[in-house]
């Protein structure tokens, strides 16, 4: 089921956990030389939670990553299938309702659930997209999400507000063209940060971090500027700040 929704700014968000379940050892592997063993379970396991979240304003319903997908999605290190659409099917809304998906980045399990049978799984909507996002995207990425998304694309340079009171941010590091949600102060920071101990320290460099130097300084610059943040792979989907 659905966490319970907060409303902010006259915007409700509602949490919806895609899925729960340690990281693949193949992606695990690098992490322990980055983050200390206490960071971890008493087995050493990464336990990730795979949040995406929905969005009503003013009468329009805003998705907010989609997952990782149906049990053929490449995101095979993740605990497949993903439940994002029991998820929303919960909240009462069905695919054809949504009206905006911004995709903050285009990993797996963030955009694994974006088509459906070489179809967009939310037919009704737009995909927003940055361009430099587009443009960095190749191989099965682009074979398998933005072809067949074709002209439902909406592709943006840097910030953008696709719905009033829902703000797009171009946040690059993790890649080029990654991008945040902000709703009143309230930071949807998708892969901005990936583990707890990135709070205490955003210094702390993430292997899979296209550029590491910039996602510190993306990740300092947009922690500053919230109040909560609305994390995509934490255990609890609303964390307080104290800036």
């Amino acid at each position: 089921m659905p966490y319970e929704p907060r409303v902010v700014a006259g915007v409700e968000i509602t949490p919806l956990c895609d899925a729960v379940g340690p990281m693949g050892p193949p992606i695990r592997k690098p992490l322990p030389e980055m983050f200390a063993g206490s960071s971890f379970g008493p087995d050493e396991e990464w336990v990730l939670h795979f949040h995406c979240f929905l969005l009503r304003a003013g009468g329009r319903t805003v998705l907010v990553d989609t997952g990782i997908g149906g049990a053929d999605s490449p995101a095979t290190w993740a605990p497949l299938p993903g439940r994002l659409g029991a998820e929303l099917a919960a909240a009462g809304v069905a695919p054809a309702d949504v009206d905006v998906v911004v995709v903050t980045h285009l990993h797996s399990d963030h955009a694994g659930g974006c088509v459906v049978d070489g179809a967009p799984a939310y037919p009704n909507a737009r995909y927003l997209l940055q361009r430099a996002e587009v443009e960095w995207a190749s191989g099965p990425v682009r074979e398998r999400i933005i072809l067949p998304l074709g002209d439902r694309v909406d592709v943006v340079d840097g910030d953008a507000e696709p719905v009033p009171g829902v703000r797009v941010l171009h946040a690059p590091g993790h890649t080029p063209g990654h991008q945040c949600v902000q709703v009143g102060d309230v930071l949807m920071s998708g892969d901005l940060l990936h583990h707890p101990a990135q709070l205490a320290d955003p210094t702390i460099r993430y292997v899979y971090d296209e550029d590491p130097d910039l996602a510190v300084r993306t990740r300092r610059s947009l922690l500053a500027r919230a109040a909560v943040l609305a994390p995509a792979h934490f255990p609890q989907p609303f964390i307080a700040l104290s800036n």
